[in-house]
């Protein structure tokens, strides 16, 4: 018995290599409709679509490929392989309706002139196989359009607003938008802000600044904003919280209030305050004001070039092309680093075929 041991030791180690090469060997190519992911930010809210992407590749999709309804509740996955999902991180309306925050199967019913685009609470499954419409969230009826060919299903957001965006599926000769809006519109994200500031925010100026700009930039809860601009200037937010509230006074009627603000906020302004506060009123349209700022932060920073160079591209957009060469001109003998060396030249040159 001793003398069959070498043998019988051979023999396994000649029959490992077979076991092993007879088991399945997994390999990966690619997927016949490849994964995608598109995400859109819609005020605090983020929309996320996770979806796999059939090519037409010479077949009749609508209709065929894609049956239209026939009165049975047999959706369409809106994509291949498993759920198509869609995930909203804060509560939204679709086409005006409401929808809670969280993540759905994106399903669809297509006829050739109206879709129904549901979205259901099962958003796990394979595919539209295992759908039960009593686990449906939100129905919605919506107008398919004509659209250039696409050879891949694609989804993607358009018409995008502050508050809102367009969410379309697009395949084939055909695009299916639906609107999705953030639930409570400016005052949901009012309210967001209130609840951030009761955290770390809270105890520095930018937040209530960045609070009260919102409120000033869109135009709501300006009682609001102020008290958060006052907050601001607390904190010792100086300069810019001294603006956004002036900004917000203003708005509200109260423009002695406001030029007085500003004024106290212009004498503590440091070269960049100034600056920016110039290109923020030529973004405003008032060119004459922004610049008198510029030609103040030359006065009191006569040794940088930048200054020059914001006071050249004001005075190029009220008409002064001479005055504007001689400024750039002078933001040249300052030093600039070399890459603005090389846009000033540029712009002078540009600013010479006008005389």
């Amino acid at each position: 018995m001793l003398k069959s041991a070498p043998f019988l030791l051979t023999l396994v180690f000649l029959l490992a290599p077979i076991t092993a090469w007879s088991q399945p060997q997994n390999i990966t190519t690619p997927p016949p409709s490849p994964a995608a992911t598109v995400s859109q930010g819609i005020g605090m809210s983020e929309v996320t679509i996770v979806y796999h992407r059939p090519g037409v590749k010479d077949r009749e999709v609508w209709g065929a490929l894609v049956p239209y309804n026939d009165g049975k509740p047999n959706p369409w996955r809106a994509g291949a392989n498993e759920n198509t999902t869609i995930e909203f991180s804060t509560d939204v309306l679709i086409n005006g309706k409401k929808l809670p925050s969280g993540t759905y199967g994106l399903h669809m019913i297509p006829s050739p002139e109206s879709w129904t685009i549901i979205f259901n609470k099962n958003h796990t499954s394979w595919g539209s196989f295992f759908y039960n419409p009593d686990e449906d969230a939100l129905r919605v009826q919506v107008t398919p359009v004509g659209a250039p060919h696409e050879e891949w299903l694609i989804y993607g957001f358009e018409d995008l607003t502050p508050l809102g965006a367009t969410a379309y599926l697009r395949w084939e000769k055909l695009k299916v938008p639906f609107r999705i809006e953030l639930d409570g519109g400016h005052a949901s994200i009012v309210q967001s802000l209130r609840d951030q500031l009761r955290g770390l925010p809270g105890f520095f100026s930018q937040g209530y600044i960045a609070a009260a700009q919102y409120c000033a930039n869109n135009n709501v809860e300006l009682d609001q904003g102020l008290k958060w601009a006052d907050q601001g200037v607390s904190n010792g937010g100086g300069f810019n919280a001294l603006t956004v509230k002036a900004q917000i006074l203003e708005k509200t009627g109260k423009a002695s209030e406001a030029t007085e603000i500003m004024d106290q906020a212009l004498i503590q302004a440091n070269e960049n305050e100034l600056n920016n506060y110039g290109y923020q009123l030529l973004n405003q349209g008032k060119t004459t004001e922004a610049v008198e700022i510029f030609r103040e932060n030359v006065k009191r920073h006569p040794d940088s070039w930048n200054v020059y160079d914001s006071l050249g591209e004001g005075l190029d957009l009220t008409g002064d092309t001479r005055s504007a060469i001689s400024y750039y001109q002078k933001a040249l003998e300052k030093n600039p680093p070399e890459p603005q060396i090389q846009r000033i030249n540029g712009v002078l040159t540009t600013l010479q075929k006008k005389l």
